[in-house]
This record gives C-alpha cells, sequence and structure tokens, in this order.
C-alpha cells in the first residue's frame, strides 16, 4: 500500500483562518489575509475546533493518490460521498494478471495463503479464458458488420474485458485518486482511523492523516479516531484502548 499527498490548497491553514475571519469580524473580503501571521492562524484555525464551526475548513481540499489497495478497500473507501474519486477501470484495463491483495490473517498462515494464492491463480485463468471466448466472438459479429479484422479485434478485446471482470475478486489490487475538503476528512478519520475499521483501510487512513499532518500541522492536530479528541463513538463496541490510540496517534503525527 503506498498513499501520496498530490496536492492541497495553497496555505490551507491561512485560507480557513481568512474564511473564519469573515464569519467573526467587519473585514472586507480585500482585507481578509491583512494581519494573518503564522501566530493569528493558528489561533483562528483553533478556536474553530473549540467552537466547533467547521464550515469554514471545507475551504481546503486535499488529493491523494492512493495504489496496491484491493478492491475490498476501495468499495469502502468511495462510501464516504462527499469526495471526488478517479479509479482504475476494470471495464478498459486488461486485468490479465491482476495483482492482489492478501490479508495479514492469511499471509501469516502458510496453508491458508498457499491456498489463497491457488484461488487466485485459478480466477486469472478463469478471466483469460471468458476474455478469450468473448473477444473471438465479439470479433465475429463486428466483421459479419463489416469491420476490419484488425480494428474487430481491437474492439472485441475491450468489450469482453467489461463483462470478463465480473469474475475477478475483492482482493484485486487498484489504484484510485481520492480528493475531500477538511471536513470530510476529518469526519473520514474519525471513522476509519478506530480500532473497530477494516484493518487494510485503517492503514490507508492513518498514512493519509500523517501526511496531512505534515502538511497543516494545527488543522489536524485533534484529527484521528472519536477518543483521541473525546469519548469513544463506539459504545458496547469500543475496544477499550483510548490511552493507547491517543499515544499512537501522537507518534504518527509527530513523525
Amino acid at each position: 500500500m503506498k498513499v501520496t499527498l498530490i496536492s492541497h490548497t495553497n496555505d490551507a491553514e491561512r485560507i480557513i483562518a481568512a474564511a473564519a475571519k469573515l464569519c467573526y469580524s467587519e473585514s472586507g473580503v480585500e482585507n481578509l489575509l491583512d494581519g494573518l501571521t503564522p501566530e493569528k492562524t493558528e489561533e483562528f484555525v483553533e478556536r474553530l475546533a473549540t467552537y466547533g464551526h467547521e464550515s469554514p475548513i471545507e475551504h481546503a481540499s486535499f488529493t491523494f493518490g492512493i495504489e496496491g489497495i484491493s478492491r475490498a478497500c476501495s468499495h469502502q473507501l468511495v462510501r464516504h460521498r462527499i469526495a471526488s474519486y478517479s479509479q482504475k477501470s476494470q471495464r478498459y484495463v486488461n486485468e490479465n494478471e491482476f495483482g492482489y491483495i492478501i490479508p495479514p490473517s492469511i499471509e501469516n498462515v502458510p496453508e491458508a495463503k498457499a491456498e489463497f494464492e491457488k484461488q487466485m491463480a485459478s480466477l486469472a485463468e478463469g478471466y483469460n479464458k471468458l476474455a478469450d471466448i468473448l473477444t473471438e466472438n465479439h470479433t465475429k459479429e463486428l466483421m459479419a458488420q463489416g469491420m476490419s479484422e484488425k480494428e474487430a479485434r481491437s474492439k472485441a478485446r475491450k468489450a469482453a474485458n467489461e463483462d470478463a471482470r465480473f469474475v475477478l475478486p475483492n482482493a484485486c489490487e487498484t489504484k484510485i485518486i481520492v480528493t475531500m475538503n477538511t471536513r470530510s476528512l476529518k469526519n473520514f478519520f474519525r471513522l476509519r482511523c478506530c480500532n473497530r475499521a477494516q484493518w487494510e483501510i485503517k492503514a490507508v487512513a492513518d498514512e493519509m492523516l500523517r501526511l496531512c499532518c505534515e502538511a497543516a500541522p494545527t488543522l489536524f492536530k485533534n484529527a484521528g479516531p472519536a477518543c483521541v479528541s473525546g469519548k469513544c463513538s463506539e459504545g458496547k463496541m469500543t475496544c477499550g484502548q483510548a490511552a493507547e490510540m491517543k499515544e499512537y496517534y501522537e507518534k504518527l503525527k509527530n513523525k
């Protein structure tokens, strides 16, 4: 798994402080940035967190490139609806040699790993067979419509991928670009950095949070699972490790 912070709003914390200043002062738009020293900016951003006033933080966004995750993970990721996504397409990209993600619980048990890899090889073989059969069938149909064999075969393979992908597993490796504003990111971290989140998306969320803290430390000072800045939100389902989680995220944010 690899997470890269591709881009983010330039001078994000100052932009957010300016938005907050507009809400609480008589400053005109042309003067909003006046006097916003690093110290004043930090003060505004921390005050917003104290007030629970979150609309100003929506003015800063962060774009990540995420590679080496499974489709099982990306399916969870895209459920966060206030975001923008661009994902590697199984419809247009040939997956004849697809990579796959092995869960640690399987990786650490030789017998389980051997069975898992056997199943992946079987699915890859099935995908290739289906794609070949469908390619031949589509080629014949397109040639019957008057298309040249070369052009027909090219189009047929793309059409074959569209339906052959139905046998691909959740383990199939994917790549995705994600853009979220700060408010959405904080909600994402609250849910996905939690110990009860699925292990893969938690790893992605932790790395995204680490990168955000490097780019805008004050803005993400209190970000993370609910227990880091307050009470655990999981009720009876709590992991009971609030102290350990606070220590873990304190270290993560200061790497």
